[in-house]
């Protein structure tokens, strides 16, 4: 047997895990950003609140998550009924839930590297663009936004990853439907269950190894880049 060959089902898994997380740190990046900024620059009652909120995926049980979301966004749930209804949208048990599943498991690893970010980006230089005549808006579009570009970058890598190694949430809430919602971790999940299935969850594994493992030097790298730009004069 060779085990550096995959079948057309264990490829299938791995494109749709690409897919899947692609889809859950593109379509989560807007709300990262607005969220990071505010979190770093705002001043309201409620911060520390949402400050938890944001965070609470990466403390709860992944099972727990997913429950959640099957909650809300299943075809009897408030959100979910609501998106059926009006709008067509299905989320429970489709690729587009396990998108979801991944971008709110990911999201406060992509809010938090972004507003790291925000907080060190130097304020004069916002000042500076301010007395110009620049509005809130250029100076965000112009002046901080290149600056956290490693930021964001650095989040959107580590929110790939998490993506991509996600299981509990997204088995929970989309189940595993080969060719559907199986994403590597539930492919090889699966592979454990039957007999002879360690080929194929061997194989898998080192696939996911190798995709996490370029994700966070990729990282580390961006992180190291954003570092060398704030301290240098």
């Amino acid at each position: 047997m060779n085990w550096f060959s995959l079948s057309a089902e264990e490829w299938t898994a791995v494109h749709l895990s690409v897919r899947i997380a692609s889809v859950a740190t593109i379509a989560s990046l807007p709300f990262g950003i607005a969220v990071g900024v505010l979190l770093a620059r705002g001043r309201f009652w409620g911060k520390s609140l949402l400050n938890g909120l944001v965070h609470l995926p990466l403390i709860l049980p992944p099972v727990v998550t997913g429950f959640l979301l099957l909650i809300l966004f299943g075809r009897r749930g408030p959100l979910g009924a609501f998106l059926a209804e009006n709008l067509g949208i299905v989320l429970s048990f489709r690729w587009t839930g396990a998108a979801l599943a991944c971008a709110v498991m990911g999201f406060p690893l992509l809010v938090r590297s972004i507003r790291l970010s925000v907080e060190a980006v130097d304020r004069g230089l916002e000042d500076a663009a301010s007395t110009l005549g620049a509005s809130p808006g250029w100076v965000f579009m112009t002046v901080t936004l290149p600056l956290i570009l490693p930021g964001i970058i650095a989040g959107m890598i580590l929110s790939f990853a998490k993506a991509m190694g996600e299981f509990g949430a997204t088995i929970t809430f989309v189940s595993n439907i080969p060719g559907e919602t199986q994403t590597l971790s539930a492919a090889i999940y699966t592979f454990t269950q039957v007999p002879g299935g360690d080929a194929g969850a061997f194989k898998l594994t080192i696939i996911s190894v190798i995709i996490s493992m370029a994700a966070l030097m990729a990282s580390e790298f961006m992180t190291y880049l954003f570092a060398r730009k704030v301290t240098s004069p």
